[in-house]
């Protein structure tokens, strides 16, 4: 029988690469968008990770979401800094979500309000999605539009808290072969997760049209 990691990987597997493959993705990371579609991606990222944070103490306690509360991971101030240098010292003056976003982040701190194992399944689509391709999509940005390597505009992508990330991918996996709940709960833990790479995509869908191509 599969551990749970490896059934939460193979479950989400199609809604995850419909989120990595996206246009929008595709069209940035293949440098074919200017900064300002970076700085506009980056922004929406500002309002799911203010929800999937602004709570996580909270839940440091609770049986199923707490091991996973670590504040190596957190993000919200490596982007604060990020978009002080893409959008300026006012940049929360001009901060807007996308209708997508909102309905995304809002998602995430329902969850995280009143229902901790879910709240695990959107922690495991952001944060593990991160340090994985979120290493790709540094490097071409330092590349791309001349960032400092590791500095100012790409400082989401950079866990200064983590020093081997292969070694925490095995812990972390390890805590989600561990999740205190039962086999009920973990299916609905997955559905959450499938649900979690389609919200990310319906944002990327909705950058997309803001961001499209002239043919």
């Amino acid at each position: 029988m599969d551990s749970f990691s490896t059934l939460i990987r193979t479950a989400s597997h199609e809604q995850h690469m419909e989120a990595e493959t996206s246009t929008f993705m595709t069209d940035l990371l293949g440098g074919r968008l200017g900064v300002d579609a970076y700085a506009r991606y980056t922004e929406q990222l500002w309002f799911v990770y203010e929800a999937l944070e602004s709570r996580a103490r909270d839940l440091a306690s609770d049986r199923a979401a707490g091991p996973f509360v670590r504040p190596e991971l957190f993000r919200l101030a490596a982007l604060e800094r990020d978009l002080e240098h893409l959008r300026g010292p006012d940049w929360r003056s001009t901060l807007t979500a996308l209708p997508a976003t909102r309905v995304y982040a809002d998602r995430v701190a329902a969850v995280a309000r009143a229902w901790p194992a879910g709240y695990v399944a959107h922690h495991y689509t952001r944060y593990l999605g991160d340090l994985s391709g979120g290493q790709i999509i540094r490097d071409k940005a330092e590349r791309t539009w001349g960032f400092a390597k590791k500095g100012d505009g790409v400082r989401f992508y950079v866990f200064e808290g983590i020093t081997n990330p292969a070694a925490f991918k095995r812990e972390y996996r390890a805590l989600l072969d561990g999740l205190a709940v039962d086999d009920l709960e973990k299916q609905r833990v997955v559905a959450e997760c499938k649900r979690a790479f389609s919200l990310n995509s319906d944002v990327f869908r909705a950058l997309g049209e803001e961001f499209p191509l002239s043919a």
